[in-house]
């Protein structure tokens, strides 16, 4: 009897790893757009992401989840969130490889793609704390350039962590949070209905320093989803006479004219959500009741303000799904080598290989294509503009929707251990379905594509140059992509001249068609891209799994154009 608790045949712990060794397309991605890129920094966060330490917090964030509390135990209200020791040393890990701010502290040539990567490694294994991460990256975007810079960006691009609720003129870094949509509206910003009151400068606030500054506005309403409400500052969307407008929004107000601290905004979380996913990140409903906001940016013009914070943002929901397209294959691939099943080891089994192999192409499809629109990021010329306004949306639809797929099949490679809690893929598979619906859902996406195609047609001329490059291969490979790309530029033509013509029926039509448009603008920019970057056999199995006929719709239905060479490099590269 005792021998049957003698453990065989699973596999071993995969810890004390380096998670940027051992992921060749990742390395790459960063060769080809961050050559001067910090490969030792990439491999100490590759090692401190894989050992037993880093995942064992992993799971205690997720185990001991963040604990609200709106009144201390004299009734006066806080507005407090805790969290484990675990989430802190994971936040400080993160921010302090500049996960958050080392494209905008270091920028030029592959500043965006090397910060990607630190991203990546550190989303792997742990996605919920990169949304605070995130927001304090995308916030910096609607900063520059307005009178907010100077205070909050020093401190915003600061790689140290502080996490108390605390003043902010006291603190050497600081995060930040956004808070846009409403019950009532979700995507629909413009349907907010919280409004916003100018402060007169001559009259008593109540607060003691006036309006303190120019932009000075009292904001009242209620915040449906506000993540990471515990952070220093606030990205808003509120009502003012001009339309819809942003403001930023301190937890803690400004010193008044005497010097005296201002104490704390009104800022009343009313609960945290019972989200599916992650656990380790504080969702919330927050009300403003004359909450004191700054107006940033023009009043009426907040959507047109944030509109480069939302591309950032959206950037970073590519880059999540990339990474836990990264951890499912991983964890799978590991698993392959150390099963056997009916008489050999799962990963020399046909099947399992030919499963692994089209997990890894998926990621090696999406970690290229992240690579090629991150870059875009780094570049002023003018075509990488116009390419990076197109391409982000297009790849945030795509990439993001593959993701729980990806992840149920990764997880279905571990059997009835990948089923339970106690592995990372459940986890894995819960999380990844936020990607898809956070900045932009499906329909918001196709839409934002069709108006960019309308307004901005040399964001089209722009995407369709970088496809282009990918033309003129023999063979099969050759005659399916070209084909593609000619049906590709047609209906782009035509969308452009319908959305243009004001025929609403015609409009219409095309609306309806907006997902595949842009499935199709996905799969032949993800080609492209692997055709003219990715070693020899990636694009080309690409071409063939994805785009031709015979392609299969399950992961591991390979058609039979797909080599059994481009299989095996595949499955090493797993």
């Amino acid at each position: 009897m005792a021998s049957t608790h003698t453990v065989i045949n699973q596999s071993a712990p995969r810890t004390e790893i380096d998670e940027y060794d051992l992921n060749p397309a990742l390395r790459e991605v960063v060769a080809a757009f961050a050559p001067d890129a910090d490969q030792e920094l990439l491999h100490e966060l590759g090692r401190t992401v894989g050992t037993a330490e880093f995942q064992h917090n992993a799971d205690l964030v997720n185990t001991y989840t963040p604990v609200f509390t709106a009144h201390d135990r004299w009734g006066n209200r806080v507005d407090q969130v805790e969290f484990h020791p675990a989430y802190h040393a994971i936040m400080a890990a993160d921010l302090g490889a500049g996960g958050h701010s080392h494209a905008w502290a270091h920028p030029g040539t592959g500043a965006n793609v090397e910060r990607a990567a630190r991203f990546h490694l550190f989303a792997q294994v742990e996605p919920g704390h990169t949304c605070p991460v995130s927001m304090t990256h995308a916030a910096a975007a609607s900063l520059a350039g307005t009178p907010h810079a100077e205070f909050w960006l020093p401190r915003l691009y600061s790689t140290d962590y502080d996490p108390r609720l605390a003043d902010a003129t006291e603190k050497t870094a600081v995060t930040f949070g956004m808070a846009m949509t409403e019950k009532q509206g979700g995507s629909d910003v413009r349907a907010n209905t919280t409004c916003a009151v100018p402060v007169n400068a001559a009259a008593d606030d109540g607060t003691g320093f006036g309006a303190v500054s120019a932009g000075h506005y009292l904001l009242t309403g209620h915040k449906w989803f506000c993540s990471a409400p515990q952070s220093d500052a606030f990205l808003m969307l509120a009502q003012t006479e001009e339309g819809i407008s942003c403001f930023l929004v301190p937890r803690f107000l400004p010193r008044r004219a005497d010097g005296t601290p201002g104490g704390r905004n009104t800022f009343n979380i009313q609960k945290l959500k019972d989200k599916l996913g992650n656990k380790s990140n504080a969702s919330s409903e927050i009300e403003l009741d004359s909450t004191h906001g700054w107006l940033v940016g023009e009043p009426g013009r907040g959507v047109r303000t944030i509109i480069e914070m939302v591309s950032r943002t959206r950037l970073d929901c590519i880059i999540g799904s990339v990474s836990g397209m990264r951890q499912g294959v991983a964890e799978a691939a590991w698993h392959a080598r150390h099963r056997a099943a009916f008489g050999a080891q799962l990963v020399d089994q046909p099947l399992m290989r030919a499963v692994l192999a089209d997990l890894q192409l998926e990621y090696e499809a999406a970690v290229w294509t992240l690579g090629e629109v991150a870059a875009a990021y780094d570049s002023a010329d003018p075509e990488a503009v116009e390419f990076r306004r197109l391409a982000v949306a297009v790849a945030k639809y795509w990439i993001c929707k593959r993701g729980p797929e990806h992840a149920y099949e990764s997880l279905e490679c571990l059997g009835g251990n990948g089923y339970t809690e106690v592995w990372p893929l459940a986890r894995r598979y819960r999380e990844q379905p936020v990607l898809a619906v956070w900045e932009g859902s499906g329909n918001v996406i196709a839409l934002d594509v069709l108006r960019a195609l309308t307004r901005d047609p040399a964001s089209a001329k722009a995407f369709l140059a970088v496809l282009e490059a990918a033309r003129g291969r023999s063979g099969e490979t050759g005659r399916v992509y070209d084909a593609r790309f000619e049906q590709l530029a047609g209906d782009i033509t035509d969308a452009v001249a319908t959305m243009a013509s004001g025929e609403a029926q015609a409009i219409a039509a095309w609306q309806a068609r907006g997902r595949t448009l842009v499935e199709h603008m996905a799969l032949l920019l993800q080609a492209a891209v692997l055709l003219t970057r990715a070693p020899a056999g990636i694009g080309e199995a690409f071409v063939a799994a994805r785009l031709s006929a015979e392609r299969g719709r399950e992961y591991g239905a390979f058609p039979a154009a797909v080599e059994p060479e481009w299989i095996d490099l595949l499955v090493e590269r797993a």
